[in-house]
């Protein structure tokens, strides 16, 4: 690992633990030359899926989008920033173990849409709004009387 501040190639490992979630190791390092000391991130590097958008662009997954987009819908909702990125990441791995080369962003979506529906129903009518894309006000009050029949049978 080079070090940041002198650019030496040879460090040494002071530090190593494992993340709450396994998903990363920390890293305390000493540069052998300068002796400062500094953090490094270990992480595995997963091959996502390309994602097709609606207009058949095509770009890198991010789950960070995904986030956005959730945290959007969940606006002045009792929803938690860490209830966003669970959704978020469990949406990341189901994608990532798919092991498809590319994927529709709406496919991306409709995996939020459940999680969402099971957390906040405002919210996920709001996202659904977006991901489904609805034609008028008619397809919109379908879903909203779908969803308020599920609940009624306590789907």
């Amino acid at each position: 690992m080079r070090c940041p501040f002198c650019g030496e190639d040879e460090d040494k490992v002071n530090d190593s633990r494992t993340s709450k979630d396994g998903r990363e190791i920390r890293r305390r390092r000493e540069c052998l030359r300068c002796e400062r000391r500094f953090t490094t991130y270990e992480r595995v590097d997963e091959a996502m899926p390309v994602v097709v958008k609606n207009d058949s662009r095509r770009e890198p997954f991010d789950v960070h989008k995904i986030e956005r987009g959730i945290s959007f819908a969940v606006i002045k909702r009792p929803v938690t920033p860490e209830q966003v990125r669970q959704i978020a990441e469990a949406v990341e791995r189901e994608v990532g173990e798919l092991g498809v080369d590319e994927i529709a962003s709406r496919d991306i979506g409709e995996r939020v849409l459940p999680r969402l529906r099971a957390l906040d129903t405002v919210a996920y009518v709001r996202f659904a709004s977006i991901y489904r894309d609805f034609g008028d006000v008619d397809e919109f009050a379908r879903e909203l009387r779908a969803l308020k029949k599920a609940d009624a049978s306590g789907a």
